[in-house]
């Protein structure tokens, strides 16, 4: 015998947890589509070199990486962004530009496994890709406030930076720095806190008081958009490139009447070395210790590495498990609701009338499964209500159809078309 045993840091999915994880999906898709957005799909294994060296060092050495059996040297994706730029490089002359996709699918990264964090996870990607301007920026920011609205998240932040703003101030200190190791460290604030960060830019050759100028800019108040704007205008210029990007930013949020869901926080800073502009966290306010639930940035030099056609890109993770802790715990019908079907019919001894009666009522738009086995009916109805299921057809007669409402525990006289009404 096998030991049915799993691998360190993966996991099954029941469909208890399955269950909501479709239903969250299912309503983002459906505002990725509002908004023009086209699925993809591209392999879960790369060439390592295809891979390699996006990330961060720290990425590459959590890399599943391993010669197959033709010698080749491959790697497990670890996020969906950088396949997307292989995939863009090897497809440019079929696709339309700007390109709008979303890609949802599973990747791997070696980490330490703890609570909550896995090594084989699912990643929820939106991507424009062809246009640099403030308005695609914009588009992929609004698509995460409408999701968020939509799946009934009651108040949330979505903290924006500019990398480009971070790096003009680092190249303004009195020495020379790394400012990529250094955006990497700025990154790790909310995990490891401000006297770590502190230490590790000591240790990456910053003098003490450039480590004080480091930490006072990324400690500049975010109370809202407006006001850290204004003074970041007057750090930078008002007619600093990076400064009128989040003033267009700042344009559209309030014409669509969203501004109050954004602030400018210059910490963010997020730690893969492709982003290169705008950078965002999204924090719920009633459940800050979740962490960021949608993260993503543009990155207008990624697609470069693959081919001499250089296109800008700009796009965003929805952080899918997160999300659902959250849904949990405000209690969202998303993930509270245990329905697996609208209604369920029992055979008796006819299984013939129930598979039509059940094609019947999903012509109706009613999702119905037949219970399947000789069971008593007290064992049948107990089925229906352990998988959420409000009612059971047991039998037909001169067009009507005796339903048994599991909730009252009422015997109900229906035709199709009042239980389909009744359902909905």
């Amino acid at each position: 015998m096998i030991e049915p045993k799993i691998l360190k840091g993966f996991r099954d999915s029941l469909p208890s947890q399955e269950m909501p994880r479709q239903n969250l999906i299912s309503q983002i898709q459906e505002v990725f589509r509002s908004f023009g957005f086209v699925p993809i799909d591209t392999p879960a294994l790369e060439y390592t070199e295809v891979l390699l060296g996006k990330g961060g060092g720290e990425t590459d050495k959590q890399m599943f990486r391993f010669n197959d059996n033709g010698g080749r040297d491959v790697a497990l994706r670890f996020d969906l962004t950088v396949p997307l730029a292989r995939f863009v490089s090897a497809n440019s002359e079929t696709l339309s530009f700007p390109f709008k996709r979303y890609h949802i699918a599973k990747v791997w990264r070696g980490e330490k496994p703890q609570k909550g964090r896995y090594r084989e996870f699912l990643q929820c990607d939106f991507d424009i890709i062809g246009a640099d301007n403030a308005q695609s920026d914009f588009e992929i920011l609004l698509l995460v406030d409408t999701c968020l609205r939509t799946i009934g998240i009651p108040s949330f932040k979505i903290r924006v930076s500019h990398r480009g703003l971070t790096s003009s101030y680092l190249s303004s200190l009195t020495e020379n720095v790394n400012a990529d190791e250094i955006l990497r460290i700025i990154d790790k604030l909310p995990k490891v806190g401000e006297e770590k960060v502190r230490e590790l830019l000591s240790e990456c050759g910053l003098s003490a008081d450039n480590v004080d100028k480091v930490l006072s800019y990324i400690s500049i108040p975010s109370e809202n958009f407006e006001s850290t704007l204004k003074e970041l205008s007057s750090m930078f210029g008002s007619d600093n490139e990076y400064i009128k990007r989040l003033t267009e930013i700042r344009d559209m949020a309030a014409g669509c009447g969203v501004l109050e869901d954004f602030v400018i926080d210059t910490s963010i800073t997020r730690g893969l070395d492709y982003y290169t502009g705008i950078v965002w966290e999204t924090f719920l306010s009633d459940l800050p210790a979740i962490g960021s639930v949608c993260s993503g940035g543009r990155y207008n030099n990624l697609t470069g590495l693959y081919s001499n056609k250089t296109l800008p890109g700009v796009g965003s993770s929805i952080g899918l498990d997160r999300l659902i802790a959250a849904l949990e715990e405000l209690k969202s019908p998303i993930v509270t609701s245990n329905r697996t079907s609208d209604v369920m019919v029992i055979a008796e001894d006819n299984p013939v009338w129930a598979e039509k009666t059940a094609m019947t009522l999903r012509k109706l738009g009613l999702k119905t499964e037949c219970y399947l086995g000789n069971k008593s009916k007290g064992a049948q109805f107990a089925f229906a209500e352990s998988n959420g299921i409000p009612f059971v057809v047991c039998s037909e007669e001169n067009g009507a159809y005796s339903v048994k409402e599991i909730a009252t525990r009422q015997m109900l006289n229906l035709t199709a078309k009042q239980l389909s009404e009744k359902v909905k």
